[in-house]
């Protein structure tokens, strides 16, 4: 039969968990700024959508890039969100297995290592592509020459 852990043995278990338990706070931070991203790149789209079948000529071109790009933009952020959510699973995972290793007194610090690598890994990942979106939604945004050529005449 397995001894039970100590209390000083758990408060420094809480301790080794601390970190993990920030992080996890600082990656839902970030998934509400990619879902806030999300929403406003969907809803861009909604509007261009029904615009795009009545316009004509260059406007159409303008409207169809755009469209494309705002389809690139969501694909980007989807991904972003997924390898967040991964690296917060990994993370849960680490923080779930410091506390099986003192409770069942099993060694698993390689796994957790790795565990944690591959949150890190993979929450990289994500910021990559998240400044990969903003580029891309950056090119997009800026003021056509003819808005300004008219906003110059006035």
């Amino acid at each position: 039969m397995s001894q039970l852990p100590e209390a000083a043995d758990v408060a420094h278990t809480i301790q080794l968990a601390v970190a993990p338990v920030f992080l996890l706070a600082g990656i839902g931070g970030f998934l509400n700024v990619c879902a806030a991203r999300l929403a406003r790149v969907i809803d861009r789209a909604r509007v261009i959508e029904p615009v795009i079948v009545n316009s004509r000529g260059e406007e159409h071109d303008r409207l169809v890039q755009e469209i494309r790009t705002l389809d690139r933009r969501i694909s980007v952020i989807n991904a972003a969100i997924s390898l967040s959510v991964l690296s917060a699973c990994l993370t849960c995972l680490v923080v779930i297995l410091l506390f099986a290793s003192q409770l069942v007194s099993i060694n698993l610090g390689t796994i957790i290592a790795l565990l944690f690598i591959a949150s890190m890994l993979s929450i990289g990942t994500a910021f990559a592509a998240f400044i990969v979106e903003t580029r891309l939604g950056s090119r997009v945004v800026h003021v056509r020459n003819e808005v300004l050529e008219h906003e110059a005449g006035e």
